[in-house]
């Protein structure tokens, strides 16, 4: 839905997905239930490398802070900073897996890249090494709000809520968790998304010729 130019509307019979049941339907019809999982394997690197690297910097970053400042490491703006920053190292070192899972899930049928090896070499060949970065740029924009954001959102409500949730009740905890993770998450992607958009164009520019039957590409 991302990578499609014609309006997401019924109304509109150029535009080959409506939303997001009619498109899912459409995806099964045409490419089969394996095109869900189209980029699995770079998401999976994705998965693992960002949530390694982001931790990992995200506790130096916080130690240094309490070790080297008069800060409260534990402060929201401490949280707010840290994470922005852990977010963006990742970011920097994961996104060549972001761009070819992205070029994987892009691509129609027949197969432009068969493989994740093809698909590496053929990039590299044809369009040099900094086609591994494409869309860095909107992705560091949006990944420090992004990060830094719902660090800072799960602290406040992570205070908020023991004002509503005692602290011996265990079952309450995780609840109170899950819930100021999912809600920190939800605000920190709604007011970042659209440079979520950008970064997709941009990752399959130079890729058009494998965009061709899904309508129109720029």
């Amino acid at each position: 839905l991302q990578l499609q130019i014609e309006q997401l509307s019924s109304r509109n019979p150029a535009a080959k997905y409506h939303g997001i049941l009619q498109a899912a339907e459409c995806i099964f019809r045409e490419e089969g239930l394996t095109a869900f999982w189209k980029g699995h394997v770079p998401a999976q690197f994705l998965s693992i490398g960002f949530g390694a690297v982001q931790f990992m910097a995200f506790e130096s970053l916080t130690e240094l802070v309490h070790n080297v400042t008069s800060f409260d490491a534990r402060h929201s703006l401490v949280h707010l900073v840290c994470g922005g920053l852990a977010a963006c190292t990742a970011t920097v070192a994961v996104q060549p897996m972001d761009t070819l899972r992205t070029r994987f899930a892009a691509q129609g049928e027949p197969k432009i890249y068969p493989n994740l090896r093809h698909a590496v070499v053929t990039m590299y060949q044809t369009e040099g090494p900094q086609t591994f970065y494409r869309g860095l740029t909107p992705t560091l924009v949006a990944v420090f709000p992004y990060a830094g954001l719902q660090f800072f959102f799960y602290n406040i409500l992570q205070q908020f809520s023991k004002w509503v949730i005692p602290a011996e009740a265990k079952y309450g905890a995780s609840i109170k968790d899950l819930l100021c993770g999912s809600c920190a998450g939800v605000v920190s992607k709604s007011l970042t998304y659209p440079l979520d958009v950008v970064k997709k164009r941009l990752q399959v520019g130079g890729f058009e010729h494998a965009r061709a039957a899904f309508g129109q590409v720029r």
